[in-house]
């Protein structure tokens, strides 16, 4: 028999798409069904190896580390600027007095790994995310993202998909 998962922490994973809207409003009437805990986490892929190539062509290795790791950092705190305005805006418009969104956090890495990593170290008892906020190939149902998550996992996972337009 599976135990009932603990609802005391919900974790909210974001990529600011044009479903965040949807995706956090459902996120928050879960937490505030469960009196939860809601976490926020929005996950930065970092440069890839091209980007990574083009800096070290024309700068040496530790100007060009050097750059790569502020760059890194002036993201992460701008991503969570944005996720910190995004949701105090939409706890305005839902007029509420109280939030139950207790944490921001901005990683970088893979989206998929920081989100699962996340849920263990906060021991979330659920994981509320979109499907996708884009479409290519077989990702056009559910992101590769949402997929990876839900299938490591050991916690429900609520997917929200793609509002129609």
């Amino acid at each position: 028999m599976i135990p009932a998962p603990n609802m005391q922490t919900i974790l909210f994973a974001t990529d600011l798409g044009e479903n965040t809207r949807s995706v956090f409003r459902l996120a928050v009437s879960q937490a505030r069904r469960y009196n939860a805990r809601l976490l926020v986490l929005h996950v930065v892929e970092p440069l890839g190896s091209t980007g990574t190539a083009i800096i070290a062509n024309y700068l040496s290795g530790a100007a060009a580390d050097r750059i790569n790791k502020d760059m890194a950092e002036d993201i992460l705190t701008i991503m969570k600027q944005r996720v910190e305005t995004f949701c105090l805006e939409e706890m305005a418009a839902f007029g509420l007095d109280w939030t139950p969104v207790t944490e921001i956090m901005v990683a970088s890495g893979n989206p998929a790994e920081e989100i699962l990593d996340t849920a263990k170290k906060y021991d979330a008892g659920m994981i509320v995310m979109g499907t996708s906020t884009r479409s290519f190939l077989g990702n056009a149902i559910m992101g590769t993202t949402a997929r990876r998550v839900s299938r490591y996992t050991s916690v429900p996972v609520l997917l929200v998909p793609m509002a129609e337009k």
